[in-house]
């Protein structure tokens, strides 16, 4: 499978005490006379795009990129509070913000305060008067009707998908959070919608959307409920179920060995960034609990649960940049370097990849260290179309001539005549005379990229190569395309998922 990602748990059910709040506080604002929250038919005035921009580190990767991210939010207070998730906005040195898909306007936003195990945030805009959403009233049933509002793919324009609620409440742990309440739905969202409202037909907010599985067609929102108890938390910068981190758990290895929680990028001051934490460092346990097992947050926000975030708690880290394992505190000692060598050097592990760009520096990709014949010149197709391009592999004739030498390719073209389905033929052309395919035409879409790509099996004879080219295109309207050739083990398992998640054009 050809996948890629480029984008909590409260023990006890909702009370009776947050049902009351949340008709406290939609209620409030008419009471009192003051603007009161729009309505269904202007659902997209209250609805924000995020652009996050800082310092992160990709799993697997050692080299930090200044990436922009875009993600989606929603205004839940007249004077410019919103609601968006922790996996947009936290470790970003700057966020922009547009409403309602006005691009003419940009707004600058705060970080009150977030939660990686609720993968929530709450940002204030520039001081104002602003539209705004209100809660939905009543239980959240099965099959009430729901819409997903926001900005997916980084585009600038609005969309609203309808589907229903399948599973009205029910736990769940992911990579990035891990939630006691959560709302299953079929409101279709994709890469950028996420922090974005999922609403009622009467434009009222059911929850927040923060992760979909396109090839099941899932779609998963925090429930209303787990965010209306911790807002007035966030507000007021209090930590909740929080170290301070942007989090990803890491699939564990074949054998079921954890291999623990990769910190993207952290919130400066923060309990990790106090403890000397840094970003591209993966937490392997805390309180003497190893994290990451079956690829989750949920022992990391369990630890935080019991032990409280203002509480000294153990910490071992693995520093891939270094090949190190340090030990410390969390509020209490720093870390200190206690081991060194852990994984041998070898440059099949974490922390060998390096990022090489095309002569212009617009494409760029990261791969293993080794794959030191670099050619970063463009090239003109037989259809005469100018592209930019850049080459990676450990040798290029090898690569060019045999399936023996693994390599990557990743080009971008502005050419308006080549479509997805051109340029996917175009660059699969003849590969069924000596490989076995696995995936053809399959549907890509990693929140910045969307396409099709074909995949291949087994070239050049039994157990040889594997084979993928991706065809796609970005918000700003070049099609960007991958050819990348699989070898070793290694390559067809770090080196695949480093590839994809890391290949990018600027520009």
């Amino acid at each position: 499978m050809f996948t890629a990602q480029k984008n909590g748990r409260l023990r006890a059910r909702a009370s009776g005490a947050i049902a009351i709040a949340i008709a406290a506080t939609a209620l409030s604002s008419c009471a009192a006379g003051g603007p009161t929250a729009v309505g269904f038919e202007d659902v997209q005035s209250a609805t924000i795009q995020i652009q996050a921009q800082g310092t992160f580190i990709d799993p697997g990767t050692t080299q930090p990129s200044e990436t922009a991210g875009r993600g989606s939010g929603f205004l839940i207070d007249p004077s410019g509070i919103a609601l968006t998730n922790n996996h947009v906005v936290v470790g970003a040195g700057t966020l922009k913000v547009w409403l309602g898909g006005d691009t003419d306007k940009q707004y600058n936003a705060t970080v009150l305060g977030a939660s990686e195990c609720l993968d929530l945030a709450v940002v204030q805009l520039d001081k104002g008067t602003y539209p705004f959403l209100g809660w939905y009233q009543g239980e959240i049933k099965t099959a009430l009707d729901v819409y997903s509002a926001g900005f997916p793919l980084g585009d600038p324009n609005f969309t609203l998908t309808r589907g229903i609620v399948s599973k009205a409440d029910v736990p769940q742990d992911d990579s990035w959070a891990s939630l006691d309440h959560v709302i299953e739905h079929d409101a279709r969202i994709r890469g950028g919608n996420s922090g974005g409202p999922l609403v009622a037909d009467n434009g009222r907010v059911v929850g927040i959307n923060y992760a979909g599985d396109d090839e099941l067609d899932y779609n998963y929102a925090i429930h209303r409920d787990e965010a209306i108890a911790v807002i007035d938390d966030l507000k007021a910068g209090k930590p909740v179920l929080s170290l301070g981190i942007n989090a990803q758990a890491m699939a564990p290895e074949e054998d079921g060995t954890p291999n623990g929680i990769w910190v993207s990028s952290l919130q400066a001051g923060g309990p990790a960034d106090k403890a000397g934490i840094e970003a591209g460092d993966v937490l392997i346990s805390l309180a003497g609990i190893t994290l990451g097992a079956g690829g989750t947050l949920e022992d990391y926000c369990q630890v935080i649960r019991t032990q409280g975030v203002d509480a000294t708690i153990d910490v071992t880290v693995y520093r891939p940049s270094t090949d190190e394992l340090l030990d410390g505190q969390i509020n209490g000692g720093e870390l200190e370097v206690t081991a060194t060598g852990v994984l041998g050097g070898s440059s099949e592990q974490v922390g060998s990849f390096v990022t090489v760009t095309d002569d212009s520096g617009a494409v760029s990709v990261s791969v293993p260290n080794t794959w030191s014949d670099v050619d970063g010149a463009g090239f003109t197709d037989q259809e005469g179309n100018s592209w930019l391009s850049v080459t990676a592999t450990p040798d290029a004739a090898g690569f060019s001539s045999s399936w023996g030498t693994p390599g990557v390719s990743v080009g971008a073209t502005a050419a308006s005549s080549m479509t997805v389905d051109a340029a996917l033929a175009l660059l699969s052309g003849g590969l069924e005379a000596e490989c076995t395919p696995v995936d053809v035409g399959v549907d890509y879409d990693d929140g910045l990229y969307v396409g099709k790509y074909n995949s291949w099996t087994d070239c050049g004879g039994s157990g040889g190569a594997d084979y993928y080219v991706l065809a796609s295109t970005d918000g700003g309207g070049s099609l960007v395309a991958v050819v990348l050739q699989l070898v070793s083990d290694f390559d067809k398992s770090t080196v695949l998922q480093n590839v994809v998640g890391s290949f990018q054009v600027t520009g």
